[in-house]
């Protein structure tokens, strides 16, 4: 028997209820599935995008009711969730942008490291989630 006929590992699927609680996905696998779930977010969003901007700027009266929906609600939704959905909508579009600048740098400057990629997802993590929630401070009048 040669060296290749003997038995060789096998390599099976990853059991979903077994081996993923157990996996630990680096950050920059974090990094790019959330820029995959950003991007995704604010296309799912863009109507209600839409519908912000065009009520905030058609006039004095449609941007009363506007901030009216910010602060009371509209109709059967509470205002607390339209601030939610806003803020998960600013949270996209920081972490969208941020991460997207990564991957540029990263492919202009060819610095595709272990450990660049490593520090430079944290940043990208710690950036949009601090601009967020400074941002969204700001969105539920904390200051």
């Amino acid at each position: 028997m040669t060296e290749l006929a003997k038995k060789r590992p096998e390599f099976r699927n990853i059991n979903a209820l077994t081996d993923l609680p157990t996996y630990r996905l680096p950050a920059a696998g974090i990094v790019s599935i959330l820029h995959r779930i950003s991007g995704a977010i604010m296309f799912l969003l863009l109507p209600f995008i839409i519908w912000m901007f065009d009520t905030s700027v058609s006039s004095e009266i449609s941007f009363a009711k506007f901030s009216a929906a910010f602060n009371i609600g509209l109709g059967f939704v509470p205002g607390w969730f339209i601030k939610l959905v806003a803020l998960a909508i600013i949270w996209s579009y920081l972490h969208h942008i941020i991460a997207g600048i990564r991957h540029l740098y990263m492919d202009m400057c060819h610095a595709v490291t272990k450990e660049f990629g490593k520090s430079s997802a944290l940043v990208t993590l710690a950036l949009s989630l601090g601009l967020t929630a400074v941002l969204g401070a700001k969105l539920f009048g904390l200051y």
